[in-house]
């Protein structure tokens, strides 16, 4: 079993902004959730995580609805980067990483089983994986938006978590690192739900896509399945041609300028 929703609807400021939307991830793959701005995908994501509770429907952990669960439970497995994390205070990028270490602390601070040991490497493992190993006493101030994108992974990383959720996480990244992130995902022991406006990229590292429009779900499956030019005319309104890539026979989407059709004769 793993994280998944059931006919979930939300609504939000009197909006209906998802609609019996369902998602059961395969455990330990990596699913895109795909959509144009205000399709659902954060509003999923924030359901997902525990920040708010549907008006209908359920989202389980483990076949226990999330609702019922300790907060702290669910920081145990379920790990989460937004697109614009941030602090104010003056902490150095080792810190930053060690709050993931916070669900596994026990009441007093201290490590549950007491391995401080262990809790350090896995520390500097979560640095190492994201590339901010040379930056790991440096002040948070000092670091670019993407470097400090790239501590926020580490930090969630660092919570040893079995689900991973990353809302646009890649946003403020370069191509190298966008590319470095997805590979480290699409292979970690996890199952990843990862909101992304890139279909190339979703094409390249997802496992499954499931595509949002207007709260609903318009079509999920592997993404050779799902992206044709089609469904991007129908759901983005913009015209491409999907082709499939000679060595991994995975979808490639180039666009192309000029409105569909449809969208056109409006």
């Amino acid at each position: 079993m793993t994280l998944g929703a059931q006919r979930v609807s939300w609504r939000r400021g009197g909006t209906l902004v998802l609609d019996g939307v369902t998602l059961r991830p395969a455990p330990g793959s990596t699913v895109g959730l795909l959509g144009p701005n205000g399709s659902g995908k954060s509003s999923l994501l924030r359901l997902l995580q525990g920040m708010a509770r549907p008006d209908s429907g359920t989202v389980t952990l483990d076949g226990a609805e999330l609702a019922h669960l300790h907060r702290r439970e669910v920081a145990r497995t379920v790990a989460s980067v937004t697109q614009h994390a941030d602090t104010d205070v003056d902490i150095v990028v080792r810190d930053v990483v060690r709050l993931g270490r916070t669900p596994h602390r026990s009441g007093f601070g201290s490590m549950v089983g007491g391995d401080l040991a262990r809790d350090e490497r896995i520390i500097a493992e979560a640095l190492d994986h994201v590339g901010l190993t040379a930056k790991a006493d440096h002040l948070w101030h000092t670091l670019s938006g993407g470097e400090r994108q790239r501590a926020h992974i580490a930090r969630a990383l660092a919570q040893e978590p079995r689900e991973l959720l990353l809302d646009e996480a890649t946003n403020h990244l370069d191509i190298r690192h966008q590319l470095e992130l997805l590979e480290l995902v699409a292979a970690l022991p996890v199952t990843a739900i990862v909101a992304l406006h890139d279909l190339n990229l979703a094409a390249m590292f997802c496992d499954t896509v499931v595509v949002l429009r207007q709260g609903q779900v318009v079509a999920a499956g592997t993404p050779a399945e799902v992206l044709t030019s089609e469904l991007i005319a129908e759901v983005y309104g913009v015209r491409a041609d999907v082709t499939r890539d000679s060595h991994t026979g995975r979808p490639t989407v180039a666009f192309r300028t000029g409105l569909p059709q449809r969208v056109a004769s409006r």
